[in-house]
């Protein structure tokens, strides 16, 4: 990856589980950090909807054209709103990586989604297809899984974009900008 080349964070913003919808938000970075544009759109609290709609915001994009990499904080939004990073790596037409700043234990995801979705197979299926992988930083691991790029080039990717601490800040502006929506201003760290 280029340096200047430009990457897409996603995140969504706190929700109840009483929600419908919850914001979901793209930022547009030139690395390392110098914001492009800030995406928005919606999606489903559990729903069925997060890969079509990620994949329509960013297809409606004008900055869709010019982008290195799309990188999603998660492998969900909106709780269990799985998002199938193989379709989304079709309709972005760029490498698509999860990244995760803590391990998720896959134990207690299989078993909340055999309690609470009819359809909890396809759904652990999606979110189990690819390796999760573990990449160090210069804080602290993070976890992705990737497609359409090596994690070699996800590495340099999340090298590239992080300017301190361990999250990139495609994504860390995303969380930002996605709070803020919520709650009128952001608050913690991201």
């Amino acid at each position: 990856m280029k340096p200047k080349s430009r990457v897409l964070g996603i995140d969504d913003g706190p929700f109840r589980f009483g929600d419908a919808e919850v914001p979901v938000v793209g930022v547009v970075v030139q690395a390392p950090s110098y914001i492009d544009g800030v995406l928005q759109t919606r999606a489903q609290v559990d729903g069925r909807d997060a890969t079509e709609r990620i994949g329509g915001m960013i297809r409606r994009s004008r900055y869709r054209e010019g982008l290195a990499m799309v990188l999603v904080d998660g492998s969900a939004v909106g709780g269990f709103n799985v998002i199938d990073v193989d379709r989304l790596h079709g309709d972005a037409g760029v490498p698509v990586a999860t990244v995760t700043r803590h391990k998720p234990d896959f134990f207690a995801m299989e078993r909340a989604l055999r309690r609470k979705f009819e359809d909890w197979e396809d759904r652990w299926e999606i979110l189990r297809r690819h390796p999760l992988e573990e990449v160090p930083t210069r804080h602290r691991p993070v976890y992705v899984t990737q497609v359409g790029a090596t994690l070699a080039e996800v590495r340099e990717a999340l090298a590239l974009t992080t300017v301190r601490g361990a999250l990139p800040e495609p994504l860390r502006i995303a969380h930002l900008v996605a709070a803020s929506l919520v709650r009128g201003e952001s608050r913690g760290r991201a």
